[in-house]
């Protein structure tokens, strides 16, 4: 009887730079029956076209169903193409739109032509998660620029830009923290980078989930050929499609497509044909309105249930669009210690931590306002905020610490 062989698979190093999303670990959590989640950041189902792709569906099949199923070009499909660039307000030429499977892809194409074993590159404090894990696999090191309220930092951009291959930024309703960039501060960092010669990614998903105002210009508008620009139909029609683009200079976009090419051929081309044919007559013109009334209501029902339920030291802020809210507990606790007793009174949320490229803020958390309704908003934020008073009682005062000779 021959004896079996152990085969040994050597991993690559980068596999080992690999790390799960903590984000879809903790909405394992959230599957336990009657847990009000804050935590993914998941568009309201609410929100999908249902009837408007059920249509979409039966006209392409019925008009070109062989086209649909075949494969496609990898670049994608020409009028879904042509309709991104025309709905940009800048200048687009359709040849520099690609195509991609949801923008994730998008960030995963650039950390491949763009990163080196130890390549500088910058980040917000804090960033988007899925940016990260799309970038340490190619080895870099992740540098966090300061932010305030109106945007990057330009004084520690400065400081740190020497030898970066690109500065990633989500001006607006950004993820996880919901701040968006202002009009001054955008002017300002697109002439700072133009002068440090600094690329710029620009990401933007949420832009077209503004509440009251437009957000301002995008940055990749003011210096096309210095910024490559993702968008997403994720969040304005349906994740489940995996489609979203970049905008690219003409001297980057072979690479990008070579790339795209290498991952997955083309993005699915059915899933495109009904989204072309989805978007025209003005859909989204008239559909992405209802998204933003809805997610004003359930922002604003989170900010009156914050305001009414949480203790004194816990601070928050206002997004003016998108999907999230971004809070700080009070001085002297963590927010990875909260999720566990807030899981225990049945909510759960995002630890600021994950987005962090390098030193993090243990009291800060994101919670998503989107896919709970006004009366789970109100039962969540009720027992979250017992929670931390939980964990506040169960603290040692400084006072007392001092007393005991601690």
């Amino acid at each position: 009887m021959n004896e079996k062989t152990t085969m040994q698979w050597t991993q690559a190093q980068r596999a080992h730079k690999m790390n799960p999303s903590v984000i879809r670990e903790i909405l394992k959590v959230t599957e336990k029956p009657g847990i009000i989640s804050f935590a993914g950041g998941l568009p309201s189902p609410k929100t999908f076209p249902v009837s408007a792709f059920r249509e979409a569906c039966d006209k392409v099949l019925r008009e070109d169903g062989n086209a649909a199923l075949q494969y496609a070009a990898s670049e994608g499909y020409a009028p879904l193409r042509e309709a991104v660039a025309a709905m940009l307000p800048w200048k687009v030429d359709p040849a520099q739109v690609l195509i991609t499977t949801g923008s994730q892809q998008g960030l995963d194409l650039i950390a491949k032509i763009l990163i080196d074993a130890g390549s500088r590159i910058l980040v917000e404090t804090p960033t988007y998660l899925g940016a990260l894990q799309a970038f340490t696999p190619m080895e870099p090191e992740v540098v966090g620029v300061a932010n305030d309220a109106e945007g990057v930092d330009l004084d520690d951009l400065a400081s740190k830009a020497t030898g970066a291959r690109f500065l990633y930024v989500l001006p607006n309703f950004q993820n996880p923290t919901g701040r968006t960039m202002t009009e001054a501060r955008r002017a300002a960092l697109s002439a700072e980078a133009a002068r440090l010669g600094l690329p710029m990614v620009e990401d933007n998903p949420y832009g077209d989930l503004w509440f009251d105002t437009p957000p301002p210009l995008p940055l990749t508008a003011r210096n096309p050929e210095g910024c490559v620009y993702l968008g997403s139909f994720s969040k304005v029609l349906a994740p489940g499609l995996r489609l979203g683009f970049m905008v690219a200079p003409k001297a980057l976009y072979p690479k990008l497509l070579q790339a795209k090419q290498a991952a997955d051929l083309h993005s699915p081309g059915f899933n495109q044909r009904m989204v072309a044919e989805v978007m025209k007559g003005g859909f989204l013109d008239r559909h992405v309105p209802t998204i933003r009334a809805l997610y004003k209501s359930q922002r604003d029902a989170m900010l009156a249930a914050m305001q009414r339920e949480m203790p004194e030291g816990v601070s928050w802020n206002t997004p003016d669009g998108g999907m999230f809210l971004w809070a700080r507990l009070p001085e002297g606790m963590n927010a990875i210690d909260l999720l566990p007793k807030a899981v225990e009174r049945n909510v759960a949320f995002v630890p600021g931590w994950a987005f962090y490229a390098a030193t993090p803020d243990p009291r800060s958390l994101r919670l998503s306002f989107v896919t709970s309704s006004v009366e789970q908003i109100n039962i969540g934020i009720a027992a979250l905020a017992a929670a931390i008073r939980d964990m506040q009682g169960q603290s040692v005062p400084a006072a007392q610490l001092a007393e005991a000779g601690a």
